[in-house]
């Protein structure tokens, strides 16, 4: 059932939501979008997350079943995406693939996360999510390493991936098939919030705080992760050499999700959470400060090797405050995440033109992200207590 969630994880998110993140400067490179067009296949995407996220807990009620639907329909969104031509196509595209993701993200945290839980192996939950880092690599490798076949070639091999991947994940579900718990068996732990060592008048200020700082997570990471590749290919016009940033952010965030198999120890989550929040601030601050190879570099693995963890914790603490019911906080959690990163590029786009001291949008956009990761993180190491993930 883990390996069934991550190779999930691997095709939704590494190649539904982020190929796009690595295919962006080739595509740019072989007169297909301009910069101002990427921004805007960007905020398609993330507003089809958005959408996906509302309309998602009805549809979790099977979450199995909206799992695979979603992985189907990602591999036929991939395949037209290197067959059709023009922005408009291009925008309903990017719009659908965030659909289904958002769809596959709340099923595999309604279904995988209440299966781990239930079954006593919560502390697996990280290798479930090193799914998202190990699409990252692999299609960030794949970008690297076939560069000279062109935007389209790739998209048309990044479809044939994710038919291989989703029918590995159909075939790992039909052998570890069973009944699926009811909602009611998956326990909140005793001291995790949302149990019965806080008040019900307390579960609504919780839930507020988990869902302003998870869509603050959405905007914080949401530019390196959109446009470092671009960065780096302004930086160095090779993409033997520009192509590494996105491996090199997947690579971080697979790492990050193997250490975090040992646990926070005595440190609560909330307060990693917000360790987070401030290595991602960094991570976008290091970009204003040099364009070198080296500050690139490590933006790429602060950003990359924290954002996950942040995914993981958000969702893990929202599963514990609604232990019988999650499917509606986690979209909710889903939709504030989607609106922090449609944000980012819509400010980006929006921003077209101005400077300010030498800074382009780009750069205003991210000053403001690394103000508001380095706000969050405070407020949410204040406002941690001693809770098990």
């Amino acid at each position: 059932m883990v390996a069934a969630g991550a190779l999930t994880l691997a095709v939704a998110m590494g190649i539904g939501r982020f190929a796009f993140t690595p295919l962006m400067p080739l595509m740019m490179r072989d007169g297909l979008i301009s910069a101002e067009g990427g921004a805007e296949l960007a905020a398609a995407n993330y507003l089809g997350y958005l959408m996906g996220a509302l309309s998602a807990a009805p549809l979790a009620r099977r979450p199995l079943r909206l799992v695979l639907a979603s992985l189907a329909a990602i591999v036929a969104i991939t395949a037209a995406a290197g067959l059709v031509d023009g922005a408009g196509w291009w925008l309903a595209l990017r719009w659908a693939a965030g659909v289904a993701s958002a769809w596959t993200m709340v099923g595999i945290s309604t279904w995988a996360l209440g299966e781990l839980a239930s079954r006593g192996h919560g502390r697996l939950a990280p290798l479930l999510f090193a799914g998202v880092g190990i699409g990252i690599v692999l299609i960030g490798g794949l970008a690297w390493v076939a560069h000279g076949a062109g935007a389209r070639s790739l998209w048309l091999q990044l479809a044939g991936v994710a038919a291989v991947l989703s029918a590995g994940v159909a075939w790992l579900v039909r052998r570890d098939r069973g009944p699926a718990p009811a909602l009611s068996t998956v326990q909140a732990p005793t001291d995790a919030p949302g149990s019965t060592a806080e008040t019900s008048a307390a579960l609504p200020q919780r839930a507020a705080l988990l869902v302003i700082c998870y869509g603050v997570t959405g905007f914080g990471y949401i530019l390196p992760a959109t446009f470092l590749p671009a960065m780096a290919r302004a930086l160095i016009d090779d993409p033997q050499r520009f192509g590494l940033a996105w491996p090199v952010f997947g690579g971080a965030a697979l790492a990050s999700m193997l250490l975090m198999l040992r646990g926070f120890g005595s440190t609560p989550p909330l307060r990693v959470w917000a360790l987070c929040h401030l290595a991602i601030g960094l991570g976008t601050a290091l970009p204003l400060l040099s364009r070198s190879g080296w500050a690139l570099g490590c933006a790429a693995l602060l950003v990359g090797g924290t954002f996950m963890v942040a995914t993981m914790i958000g969702l893990q603490q929202a599963r514990a405050l609604a232990p019988l019911n999650p499917a509606r906080l986690l979209g909710r959690m889903t939709a504030a995440f989607a609106l922090g990163q449609i944000a980012g590029p819509l400010v980006v786009r929006l921003l077209t033109g101005v400077q300010w001291r030498g800074w382009g949008p780009v750069e205003i956009s991210s000053t403001a992200a690394t103000l508001l990761m380095l706000a969050t993180a405070v407020w949410l190491w204040h406002q941690a207590r001693p809770v098990s993930a």
